[in-house]
Order: C-alpha cells, then sequence, then structure tokens
C-alpha cells in the first residue's frame, strides 16, 4: 500500500474567513496570502473563489455530519449535540470567538473576521477541496510556497490532530496520508476512546445501531460519518423502506475500496460492514484499521 514514512507538503500562509460559508468539524475556508500558491500543488486543481479562497478538507479525520444531502434527497445531519460542538471546537481553535448562524448555518458575523494561520498540503480532493492539516498563528514551519518536511511534532500543532485528541472526530484514513502521521493520529484517537472523550460514550459504529429509517440517522445513531452517508443514500435510494437487508450489496457496487492494515488486505467497503436482523449495523474494525483508497 502506498503512503510511506514522512515526504514534503506543501505550506501556504493565509487566513481562514467564515462570513458567507458553512463550516463544521472537518471542514473550513482557507484564503492565502499569495493565491498563486495553489499552483504550485500538482494533481487535482483546488477550487478557489475570486479572491482565492478555497474550502480544505482536514486530512485524516472526519466528524459529524452538519449538512449532508444525499443524491436526490434531502438534506441530513447527524446527531446535532456532537456535530456542532465539533465545528464550535475548531473554530475556538482556530481563533474565532464570537460566530452567529443563520438557520441554514451559514455564518452571518464572526469577530475577528479573519484568524491568521497555515496549512500544509499535497493534493486536493475529486470535489475540488484543499486536503490539508491546519495549522493557526502565524509561527509556520517554513515559508510560503515553500515544501516542508512534515514530522509529528508538525502534526501535533494542527486542528487535525486536536478534533481527535478531543474525541470530536473519527480518524478516517486516505492512502495518500504517511505512515508516521497516520500512526500519530491513530494513538491520539485511541486515547480519546479509552479516556470516553467527546463523541465516543456514545459511539455505535461497531456495538452496532439500529437504523429504523432516516430519523435514526438524524437524531441518535452516533456513527462514523463515512457509514452515515453510505446509510443515507441507500435509504434514500430504498423509496422510504427502511429495511437493511440490501445494505451490503448496495456497498459491494458503490466499490468503496479499502486496506484493512491488520490483515494486510485490499478489501471493499461491505466486507467491513455487518448488518443483523434487516435493522442494526455495524462496523466489524476500528476506523483506525482502515485506510481508504481516494477515488
Amino acid at each position: 500500500m502506498d503512503g510511506g514514512t514522512t515526504m514534503p507538503m506543501l505550506l501556504i500562509k493565509g487566513s481562514y474567513r467564515i462570513v458567507g460559508a458553512s463550516p463544521d468539524g472537518d471542514s473550513v475556508r482557507f484564503v492565502p496570502d499569495d493565491p498563486g500558491d495553489w499552483d504550485l500543488l500538482r494533481g487535482r486543481k483546488v477550487r478557489r473563489n475570486r479572491v482565492g479562497g478555497a474550502q480544505l478538507r482536514l486530512d485524516g479525520i472526519d466528524t459529524l455530519e452538519t449538512h449532508y444531502r444525499p443524491p436526490h434527497g434531502p438534506e441530513l445531519h447527524q446527531p446535532a449535540p456532537y456535530a456542532g460542538q465539533a465545528a464550535d471546537a475548531l473554530l475556538g481553535w482556530l481563533g474565532f470567538g464570537e460566530v452567529e448562524r443563520g438557520a441554514n448555518g451559514i455564518v452571518k458575523h464572526s469577530a475577528p473576521e479573519s484568524v491568521p494561520g497555515y496549512i500544509l498540503t499535497r493534493s486536493a480532493d475529486v470535489h475540488g477541496r484543499c486536503v490539508a492539516l491546519a495549522g493557526r498563528g502565524t509561527d509556520a514551519p517554513g515559508a510560503s510556497g515553500e515544501l516542508v518536511t512534515v514530522t509529528v511534532e508538525h502534526l501535533r500543532q494542527t486542528a487535525n490532530r486536536h478534533q481527535l485528541a478531543e474525541g470530536l472526530a473519527y480518524p478516517t484514513f486516505y492512502r495518500n496520508l504517511f505512515v508516521d502521521l497516520r500512526q500519530e493520529l491513530s494513538g491520539a484517537a485511541g486515547e480519546a476512546r479509552q479516556d470516553g472523550r467527546g463523541l465516543w460514550p456514545a459511539d455505535e459504529t461497531q456495538s452496532g445501531a439500529k437504523v429504523e429509517g432516516r430519523p435514526t440517522l438524524t437524531d441518535s445513531a452516533v456513527l462514523l460519518p463515512k457509514l452515515f452517508r453510505r446509510l443515507a443514500d441507500y435509504l434514500q435510494l430504498n423509496d422510504g423502506d427502511p429495511s437493511l437487508d440490501g445494505f451490503r450489496p448496495y456497498l459491494e457496487q458503490r466499490e468503496d475500496r479499502l486496506f484493512v492494515l491488520s490483515s494486510g488486505q485490499w478489501t471493499g467497503f461491505d466486507t467491513v460492514v455487518e448488518v443483523t436482523n434487516g435493522d442494526t449495523v455495524r462496523l466489524n474494525r476500528l476506523p483506525e484499521d482502515l485506510v481508504f483508497d481516494e477515488k
């Protein structure tokens, strides 16, 4: 499997700005001091607005969804206390003291209007979001526009690790994340789980969640967000039938490929998901045991 040990990442200095956006616990808007720095990235292009701002996807983590829309379906969210806490924690950690949102979740006002920070990145995802480690303040570990060999110590200064350490995010790894950084994030998540921080006391990803249609997903089931998104898509496709009897065949058709670290095998998402009694779903591996293939 790809991943290797620590390799250089592009450092970009800039600021976080959230007015007019709807940041959540693992995604926030970032504006480089020099928008031309985006062009230094190889591969997929980062989608940006007229001032060079782009949406970040924080690498290695996934927080509960605050606004997810299945294809041809209504917008859904995961249990609000945990989804909202993750979003508030990220903005507070970055340095936003006051945040006022509208009914649709879009930020109407923030104080300050922007906060300085930096990101470390290698690429954009399939949606054009910059996949990044997010740092705060002006004390970046290098010059903007230059490559930095990212160490575990650098990772410990990022929002990515903070969200996991506080138990506000699930570890969710893709193959481009370096091995030593992945191991550090796994350790932070494991400690948070063991200490019962954040969402972990309510988590049903491995114990099994009884899903009786969309209301269960939005109101009570605390699950790995990737599993939630697949369940939401499936239920929308299922025309109101809450039965999960066809969920694993559906996952097989989705062809989400992943690598199971403990067994050393590539497989599909359907092989690590179990459904019992037609309504109870669980993951049979820890989230940090899985490394997903980026499509």
